[in-house]
This record gives structure tokens, sequence and C-alpha cells, in this order.
């Protein structure tokens, strides 16, 4: 019988790519989530049995355990607030339990390399004390030890990659010259994939890198080699400073506060493989482990033909938030609504692609200064920032992040297609963005609009704003001004770029 394994952290990075590689090696995938909406516009939905629940519920794990033979556990709690060591304990003690009343055979988890004997980060110690919860328990666990994880969309190498591209000359702490052993993307889901055929009973943990040990600087180096950039000087100053360096990570990369801190902090040690005992287990992948520039060049290819798989913002979503009402739904409430309607004789799809394309690279379509200093503001309070990007250039799917917003809904009707977002910026309420292209028709006459005939485009930009309490209020009344700045000229370039796309379609035709 085909074996059925259990997956949690789908949403995530790792697990988002592993479920599709589980399934295309022959495997029965069960995953369970919080939100089973975020799942529904991954392409493997349908071939997925998808069990809704929380790791903190008892019940809903050994529901998702029933009839399971691997469980892989990829969830861990990065970013999250103070008292994330204990919660993480405890979602351990709950897997392992579970797992052991199911009879489970195995249960995988993916830690991070460390050092033995030296004070570790938070975060590092969480993940460390998690994979020995696993093993002591009655399930054997595989635990995979893995230092910096190479891949379009990783969190940390978004974090190279900004660094890098965006600081030509850096002085940086003494950790730049600790030693790594990275390793690609496509090699951490070689083993995980290959983790059930470890052989049964065997309870331990394994390190797995590329066998190739740089230093942190040599790293940024070698991206910037791979992505053409000029020489980047990189100079060790005789000062840890994780929590300024923290600080300064979180300004300069897509990377907010509350992820940037635990990175830097994990970056103080060297974390290099001690032992290569995998290759006595799981063959090594076809062609070899990745080197460290060839994994930073299939990433940078992914990215250049917009094949991102996940990225590290589907982990760091924020908790669901309720999805906005619908407007007859607003009565009773304190709500406070920008609107701006512009008519257009360009065909609908044309402006859709427009819309479809905001934010990353192709910005706001106005005052860019205003929303980048916008974005800075809300890293120093600690929020998402405004340079996250997008997964692609020109395609969206619910759940994406699209720099501090998150898509909550594509609506497509035969009216035209919405697009909304929600902020994930630090507000005192709750706000939406609201993108429409519209057909606008009219009436030849035939009556009831029977023979309404498109004849453009009406474009809908609503900014939506449920505040909370009396600073929500006041914080709406400030940002006003702004808003009469800046979004009456987005309505005025996105229409035009419309047109401009109109244009060249037509040349080009």
């Amino acid at each position: 019988m085909t074996q059925r394994v259990l997956v949690t952290g789908a949403t995530g990075y790792i697990g988002g790519r592993l479920v599709p590689r589980l399934l295309e090696a022959g495997y029965q995938v069960r995953v369970l989530v919080r939100s089973p909406a975020k799942l529904e516009a991954v392409p493997w939905h349908d071939q997925v049995e998808i069990v809704e629940g929380d790791l903190g519920d008892a019940a809903a794990v050994a529901r998702a355990c029933d009839g399971v033979e691997t469980f892989f556990y990829l969830v861990h709690s990065m970013g999250s607030g103070e008292g994330f060591e204990r919660q993480e304990l405890e979602m351990a003690r709950t897997v392992a339990d579970a797992a052991a009343r199911a009879h489970v055979q195995r249960i995988v988890y993916l830690g991070g390399l460390h050092p033995e004997g030296v004070e570790l980060s938070r975060h590092m110690r969480s993940r460390t004390a998690v994979g020995r919860v696993l093993l002591e328990g009655d399930v054997p666990a595989v635990v995979f030890q893995a230092g910096v994880v190479i891949g379009s969309g990783s969190a940390s190498f978004e974090m190279i990659r900004h660094l890098t591209e965006n600081l030509p000359v850096m002085p940086a702490p003494s950790w730049v010259r600790r030693k790594i052993e990275p390793i690609a993307i496509r090699d951490v889901l070689h083993y995980l994939v290959h983790a059930p055929e470890v052989p049964a009973g065997l309870n331990r943990t394994f390190d797995i890198g590329s066998r190739e040990v740089l230093t942190y600087a040599g790293i940024m180096y070698g991206y910037a080699h791979q992505a053409g950039l000029a020489r980047r000087r990189v100079y060790s100053l005789p000062i840890p400073a994780p929590k300024l360096a923290g600080w300064w990570v979180a300004l300069t990369t897509p990377i907010p506060h509350s992820m940037a801190v635990p990175l830097v902090e994990s970056l103080q040690h060297d974390a290099v493989a001690a032992e290569h005992d995998i290759d006595n287990y799981v063959p090594k992948p076809d062609g070899g482990l990745t080197g460290y520039r060839s994994a930073v060049q299939l990433a940078l290819g992914k990215m250049a033909s917009g094949e991102v798989e996940t990225s590290w913002t589907n982990a760091s979503q924020a908790p669901p938030s309720d999805p906005l009402p619908s407007d007859p739904e607003w009565a009773g409430q304190t709500v406070f609504v920008d609107e701006r309607t512009r008519s257009t004789d360009v065909p609908p799809e044309h402006v859709w692609r427009v819309i479809e394309g905001i934010g990353g690279s192709n910005g706001w379509y106005s005052w860019p200064a205003a929303w980048a200093i916008r974005g800075v503001l809300d890293k120093l309070v600690g929020g998402a920032g405004h340079n996250r990007g997008r997964r692609h250039a020109d395609r969206l799917v619910v759940g994406d992040a699209v720099d501090w917003w998150r898509v909550e809904a594509i609506d497509d009707s035969p009216a035209g297609k919405v697009l909304r977002l929600r902020a994930e910026m630090r507000v005192p309420g709750e706000a939406w963005l609201e993108l429409s292209a519209l057909a606008a028709r009219s009436d030849d006459g035939a009556g009831d609009g029977a023979g309404a005939a498109a004849t453009g485009t009406i474009y809908r930009q609503r900014a939506i704003y449920f505040p909370r309490g009396l600073s929500g209020k006041l914080y709406w009344w400030l940002v006003l001004p702004f808003h009469g700045l800046i979004f009456p000229s987005m309505a005025r370039n996105i229409i035009q770029r419309a047109a401009a796309y109109r244009s060249s379609t037509s040349i080009s035709g």
C-alpha cells in the first residue's frame, strides 16, 4: 500500500515545497493547517487530504495522525512574541504524544546546525529543544540539522541578496567572519523526501550541508559574483552587536524586525556539519550536492522567470483577521472610505494587467518616496515594512504578500475583476485596499440593458479603514492629507499605464 504521510507547515516555505515532491514520489499526503483557505490557490490542493486544526490542539493533532506512517513536523515560531520557546515545546510534546498513540512509525524534523557547548540564541535554543523532545519520545525521529538555506524566496537568501545589493561597502559585526555551511533548498527537500526510507527504529540527528564551508562575508562575495555586481567590501568590526545588527538588517532588507533579530542572533556561532552520516542511509542527489554559487544561480533564475514556488512571507503571515465585511454590513460601524473612480476607453483586461502587477519592482504608481518613508516608519515600530516585494512580477494568488499588503481576495465576475489587499502594516485598526477593473457598458436601446455593449473600463479604487478606538480615528485624520496627494495620482497613473500597454499591444500586433 502507498504510505500515508502527514505534513505540518504546508503553508510555509519548506512545507509548501515538500508537499508536491512527496506527491511526485508516490506518497499519500495529508496536511494539517489552521486555515485551509490559505491552500486554495496552490496547484496541489485537490491532491492532498486537508485536516483543519492547530498544533496546540491535541484532538486535532490526533485526528491528523490517524493512519499516518511518517509525520513531517516543519513548524517553528521565529518572529513570534515572548513565550514562543514555551509554546514550541508544548506543541512538540503534543505532537510526540499524539504520534505515539496513533502508532506513527517516524517523525521528521528540520532544525539548525550549531556547535556544542556554547550559549545559543533563543531561536536556535528553541529549535534544538524541540528536536530533543522528539528524540526522547516514543516514536523514532529523524532530526535534520541544516545551516543557511539558499533558495528563491527563503528568508536567509533574501537577507543575503538585499544586504549585498544595497550595500557595496558594509561595516559589519564580527559574526561575518563566522564559518557557515550553506545548503541549497533542492538538497534539503531531497533529504526530506527520502527520510521515510531511513531504517525503521533509527532515532538521531543528521547534519546536512553542501560540504562547502564559507564565511558570511564569503557568502556575500559569492552572491555579488553570481549576480554580476561589482566586488563588495565587507569590513568586520570587533563587536558582535546582534541586536543593533538585527535592526540594521530589518531596515535594509524586507525581513521584519521580529524575524531579523533572531536570524542575526543565530549567526553568532559557526554552523558547520560535524558529521555526514546521512550518506550511509540516503543517496546523494543526482549530480551531487549543489554548491553555493550554483544554488545562488538557480535562485536568481527562478526569480527572473517568475517561478518562485514559496516565499518566507508565506510563513511570516500574520494570524488571519476577519475578512472585509460586505458594504451593507458596515451600517452602524465606524468606517472610513477613500474612493476614487475613473472611466477610460481602455479595455478591462489591460487595466487589470496593471492592477495585478502592482507593488514590488513596479511600485504603487505614485509618490514612491512617500511609500518608502512610510515603510521605514512601519519597520521602526516592528511592522512588515514596505519592501517585502512579491513572489511573482505579474501574477497574484490569494495569500501572496505584496509589500506590506496580503492578497485577501481576487474576485472575477462578468462585471469585472477586483483585487482586495489586507494591510499588514502596524496601524490602530484594520485596513484594506480594493482595486477594480469593471466593464463600462452603454445601452444600445434594446431596453433594460439587454443590448449593453462594453465600451471601456470603470476603474474603482477604495481605501477602507475600520479604526480601533480614538487612536484609530486620529490616525485616519492624520494620514488623510497624504491620501489626497497619493491616491488621485495612483488612479491616474494606473489608467495611463493601461493605455500605454494597449498601445504597445496594438503596435506589436
